[in-house]
């Protein structure tokens, strides 16, 4: 009986490891089963940033050919309609990716549409989207979208490509003048959509004059004078167009300031 009794601790001892031997590997387990969609979930969105960098330097390259004047008339029109559509695509999935699309009718979502008009991408999407389905060929609409390629190539270069020779040999000088003189690139930008808006008020003279059109470019010109991102260019660019063009207005067409205030009492709304 003694020898019997003295066998049976050593096996329900053994019947108590296991289980604590299961426990001491789960969490070995449990962390190699998280790792991977980590893993997967990093190696995504550098596909995607992979991907939105191969799409806007192909963007860049056609901007390019059609705003360069020494290309065929053909060729030229060509890339001024790829590079106005890769835009707005690139935008509009960056858009849709970032904020998704929500229920209609919610009062979230009337909040998730504001904060996509007042977005980073919003105004380039909405700036080609409207060219891109306009009969108007200026080759003046090409300079913000050259300029929004060039930043983001330039950036994505520094950061990615730092190490391939190549890029040490024929593009690190011109992606750090880029990102070096970043707000000169944004002015350009700037004056060339300001540029715009007055080239379209001329239009209407013609015989391709859309005035819808022109009105909503004016009002994507309000958008850009009071958005975070583009304030600072915009604001500075139309105060010293004031200055210059006021003395003028007030000595030679008086006449003109209702009109005038009238617009900006809507500039301001």
């Amino acid at each position: 009986m003694s020898s019997t009794s003295s066998s049976q601790p050593p096996a329900s001892s053994d019947r108590e490891s296991t289980p604590a031997s299961d426990n001491a590997t789960s969490p070995d387990s449990d962390g190699t089963n998280s790792a991977g969609p980590a893993r997967s979930r990093i190696a995504l969105q550098l596909d995607q940033r992979s991907l939105h960098f191969s799409v806007t330097a192909w963007v860049l390259i056609v901007a390019l050919i059609g705003i360069l004047p020494l290309t065929p008339r053909q060729l030229q029109y060509k890339g001024y309609r790829l590079s106005l559509l890769g835009t707005t695509c690139t935008t509009g999935y960056a858009l849709f990716a970032f904020y998704r699309l929500p229920r209609a009718g919610n009062m979230h979502a009337a909040q998730i549409f504001h904060h996509v008009a007042s977005s980073k991408d919003f105004i380039p999407f909405m700036y080609c989207l409207m060219f891109v389905m306009s009969k108007l060929h200026l080759k003046l609409v090409l300079v913000p979208v050259i300029c929004w390629a060039l930043e983001h190539v330039a950036r994505f270069l520094r950061r990615h490509f730092t190490n391939s020779s190549l890029y040490r040999t024929y593009l690190e000088k011109p992606c750090t003048w880029v990102e070096t003189n970043t707000t000169a690139v944004k002015f350009l930008s700037s004056n060339a959509e300001i540029l715009l808006g007055f080239l379209l008020i001329l239009s209407l003279f013609s015989r391709q004059r859309n005035p819808m059109q022109t009105f909503m470019y004016w009002q994507l010109l309000k958008l850009m004078y009071h958005s975070p991102f583009t304030a600072g260019y915009h604001r500075a660019i139309w105060l010293k167009i004031g200055r210059t063009v006021n003395p003028y207005i007030h000595r030679y067409t008086p006449f003109l300031h209702d009109p005038i205030n009238a617009g900006m009492r809507w500039w301001f709304r």
